[in-house]
């Protein structure tokens, strides 16, 4: 059964990605931070990076940081054998911080603006995201000039909320402009995590050294016009906070930049709680094509392609995000986003449903149902798969 509901028809209606000019070539990176480690005399955990690297299905990043693709002896984000090397302490970084968020995360926002053909007098929110930094007057107000918006925009920053935050600003925006047809919500993520790399032989340190990258990314979201293409439509979220997992996910602020914990346990815990998650949320509905998952690391892309029986293709957009981007935190889902919006243009697709997803510190996971729509008469056409939930709440 198919139905045509009024509330599923905000959208995301643009898309937009930036990264920083640096580029940090895996196994580059992997061979100059082993060699550092090595010269400090932690062996070990330069055998155990070594391998890290090569199994976190990362292949390059990016970086803001040009200091990180000096070579090992002149890095300070890596150890040293040097004690007198300055390690750059967290004003610094957030420094570089206020620095450099801001035009990667108005490139972003600019190209959201153009996917969606909205102009920036038409914005009426402004969600950003961000868990990686943080200055005052903050990311919202410089955005807010160099974007020509309004200055009686609703802004609405959203920090520290870890990765999950770029999927709960897109549920977020839905909720805000729900019921008004001629607003738009601009959300605008940027991370700038290699920032965080630390210059320990600790595990926890080298592992989150592996994969994590920087990014922005940004979208509009409104309801669509009939001229409107290549649109997701929004549906049903969910959010749910995953029991016994609250010290499995710890970010927390250090003297040398922010201390990231990233539990090995964390795939099981996903792979154990979200499938009745993502039932409750598509309550009857046959799983759909489109599967939209935030590439946490490549054991998360793996743990939900085996709970959810998922083809390579279905998982393909998140699976190249993070070898060809790593995990941006937030802005990571967008980047998804858009790369399976790129994928389905080329396929020629016509209206088809999907979900996506994302996970954060709590553990938190956020979810939605999203629906590709080529064209606005496609959507008008096919409409939604009726649950029995939104059945009986539009009755």
């Amino acid at each position: 059964m198919r139905m045509h509901d009024e509330s599923m028809d905000i959208a995301i209606l643009g898309l937009g990605t930036a990264v920083p000019p640096y580029r940090m070539d895996q196994e580059d990176t992997s061979r100059r931070l082993t060699e550092a480690l090595s010269d400090a005399g932690y062996s070990d955990s330069s055998r155990w990076a070594k391998r890290i690297f090569r199994q976190c299905g990362v292949e390059s990043r990016y970086t803001c940081e040009p200091n990180l693709l000096e070579p090992a002896a002149n890095c300070r984000y890596f150890p040293s054998a040097d004690k007198h090397t300055e390690v750059p302490s967290t004003s610094g970084r957030m420094a570089v911080y206020k620095r450099a968020s801001v035009p990667l995360a108005a490139e972003a926002a600019r190209k959201a603006l153009a996917d969606s053909g909205v102009q920036g007098n038409e914005i009426t929110h402004l969600i950003t995201v961000s868990c990686t930094g943080q200055f005052l007057p903050g990311l919202d107000a410089a955005l807010m000039g160099e974007l020509g918006l309004r200055p009686i925009v609703a802004r609405v920053p959203l920090t520290f909320l870890g990765c999950a935050a770029g999927l709960k600003a897109v549920c977020l925006s839905k909720k805000l402009v729900a019921g008004q047809p001629y607003a738009r919500a601009l959300v605008v993520c940027v991370e700038l995590c290699t920032l965080h790399i630390q210059p320990s032989s600790d595990r926890e340190a080298l592992y989150g050294a592996s994969f994590f990258g920087d990014g922005a990314s940004a979208c509009v979201v409104g309801t669509p016009d009939e001229n409107q293409r290549d649109v997701f439509l929004l549906g049903e979220e969910r959010s749910v906070l995953l029991p016994g997992s609250a010290g499995e996910m710890i970010w927390e602020v250090g003297n040398h930049g922010f201390d990231l914990y990233l539990s090995p346990s964390i795939p099981r815990l996903i792979g154990e709680h979200v499938p009745t998650e993502v039932d409750f949320l598509l309550d009857g509905v046959p799983k759909p094509d489109l599967w939209a998952i935030h590439p946490g690391g490549r054991g998360i892309v793996d743990i939900m392609q085996d709970m959810f029986g998922l083809s390579d293709k279905q998982t393909s957009a998140s699976r190249t995000i993070l070898r060809e981007y790593g995990n941006m935190s937030s802005a990571t889902i967008l980047f998804v986003l858009n790369e399976m919006k790129r994928l389905l243009r080329e396929d020629g697709a016509g209206f088809k449903e999907g979900i996506a997803l994302a996970f954060g510190p709590g553990v938190t996971a956020e979810m939605i149902r999203i629906a590709y729509s080529p064209s606005m008469q496609a959507r008008n056409t096919e409409g939604w798969t009726d649950n029995a939930t939104e059945a009986d709440a539009y009755a």
